[in-house]
């Protein structure tokens, strides 16, 4: 009799406790339910349609994947495309080696109070609004900013009007993405070179190791997992890119700076095309999907070996 009260005493608590669990998840699960799982099979099922978004509700008709075959004839999402394929391969792998060799350096040269106010003021770019850093950064650019007034100063006759041209319109916007994410990569990277066995490094010190061999040879191989998940989120928030290209481009000039969610939004609210604006969604989420896995599998090899 006493066992059957102990075990349902246990049955009871275990309730309690899932319950408890469940009441701290539900919030959250509503949340992704409803702003993104559901939103997501909408976009799909839109997709499938020619629904011209002023038409209002229902007024659509089932087009099926013609809008998916017309994109790959559609210059204006090529060039979309091809420019977040070119902003992504460029500013996440740049934006990863600047982050672990600033956190490195102000982990092994700074005084602890220096270093946190170091590594504060360099993430407070990544919480200021981005319409605000892009009013500064278009100052910057400007005809009579400080790189036009630097080139000029180094001989360049005529400097390029960095927003206004073809060429450096979306390298100017890269610099702008790599500099105001730096300071967040640098907290994730200087919170992992603390965790990291002191032990290791003191072996390397007594064989005589370099600074550049002890960050090459332990700290870069240990920080694989913290590499890892700022390259899925580096290179998820760089296919994201939007802000900066709404306020300080347009996607111009020209289509030199349209990327895949500017286009998404131009075509879907100015031109009201949802359907096709969707269907351009639905390639950007299958590339991520599939980049995020090809990773996730490359990442689960390495940590079996």
């Amino acid at each position: 009799m006493e066992n059957n009260n102990k075990a349902q005493k246990h049955r009871i608590r275990i309730i309690r406790e899932n319950l408890v669990a469940w009441g701290f998840l539900l919030p959250s699960a509503l949340g992704m339910l409803l702003f993104s799982i559901i939103p997501m099979f909408i976009s799909l099922y839109v997709s499938l349609t020619d629904w011209n978004f002023a038409a209002g509700l229902g007024n659509w008709n089932f087009v099926w994947l013609d809008n998916f075959k017309a994109l790959w004839s559609d210059t204006w999402f090529t060039a979309s495309l091809k420019n977040t394929l070119i902003y992504a391969i460029v500013t996440v792998p740049i934006s990863l080696i600047l982050s672990l060799l600033l956190a490195t350096v102000i982990d092994g040269f700074c005084k602890k109070k220096v270093a946190g106010v170091v590594r504060v003021a360099m993430y407070m770019p990544h919480i200021c609004n981005a319409v605000a850093i892009s009013a500064v950064w278009m100052a910057l650019y400007s005809k009579y900013g400080p790189f036009s007034l630097l080139m000029r100063a180094l001989g360049w006759s005529d400097p390029p009007r960095f927003l206004a041209d073809y060429t450096w319109a979306l390298p100017a916007l890269m610099l702008v993405a790599i500099w105001a994410g730096l300071g967040y990569r640098i907290f994730i990277y200087s919170a992992s070179l603390t965790a990291l066995p002191q032990d290791l490094y003191e072996s390397a010190d007594i064989d005589g190791g370099s600074w550049f061999q002890k960050f090459w040879y332990i700290t870069v191989p240990l920080l694989q997992p913290t590499t890892f998940f700022l390259t899925v989120t580096g290179i998820i928030s760089s296919f994201k890119v939007f802000a900066y290209t709404n306020v300080m481009t347009k996607g111009g000039p020209g289509n030199s700076t349209y990327t895949m969610v500017y286009y998404i939004y131009t075509t879907a609210f100015r031109y009201s095309r949802m359907g096709y604006a969707s269907a351009v969604a639905v390639i950007l989420f299958l590339m991520l999907l599939a980049i995020t896995i090809v990773q996730w599998v490359h990442n689960s090899k390495n940590e079996q070996r």
